[in-house]
């Protein structure tokens, strides 16, 4: 990249830093062009992307943006840093890669920011554990309905005794 250019794409990443939910750096070395070009693949699917930057430019971009200090320290950003972000579901990235290093070993977290705040490698990975957005939702929901389905359970069952009495007992005038 020439030096007149350098400007111009920081100024383009801080507003992409700025505007994303969510930003993770990896360390991509032994990613191959094949390897590359599916993983932009899968995470073009989630409307998320792929790009190498250079970590000067990147700590330069980021400090403009105010992302925590945490990610811009000089031993997480050392050697070959690939940025995915997304403006999408934050979590939805972290899961992509979490299955794609599972599946090749590679590439590496290094560091990233979720929803503005800090997250170190084991976070990130324990963030891709989580299950989708919408599984949590309707697990939430089944959580917070469980209750009322018992009360409503309940209620039916001291109905259905209250019909059965008056039942058993217009039986009996009848006879009567």
């Amino acid at each position: 990249m020439k030096k007149a250019e350098k400007p111009f794409f920081v100024a383009n990443l801080t507003e992409q830093l700025k505007s994303a939910t969510s930003v993770v750096l990896v360390d991509y070395t032994g990613l191959t062009v094949k390897m590359q070009q599916e993983l932009k693949k899968r995470l073009k699917e989630i409307s998320a992307g792929m790009s190498i930057v250079k970590n000067t430019l990147f700590k330069r971009a980021g400090s403009e943006a105010k992302i925590p200090e945490d990610t811009l320290s000089d031993t997480l950003l050392s050697g070959p840093t690939a940025m995915i972000i997304t403006e999408a579901d934050p979590i939805a990235p972290l899961q992509v890669l979490y299955k794609f290093s599972l599946e090749f070993e590679i590439p590496s977290f290094k560091v990233g920011i979720v929803e503005g705040g800090h997250q170190n490698k084991e976070e990130l990975i324990r963030l891709a554990k989580l299950p989708a957005k919408e599984v949590l939702f309707a697990q939430l929901t089944g959580t917070v309905a469980s209750p009322m389905y018992g009360l409503v359970g309940a209620l039916q069952g001291n109905l259905q005794k209250l019909v059965w009495i008056l039942k058993t007992k217009i039986e009996k005038l009848q006879m009567a």
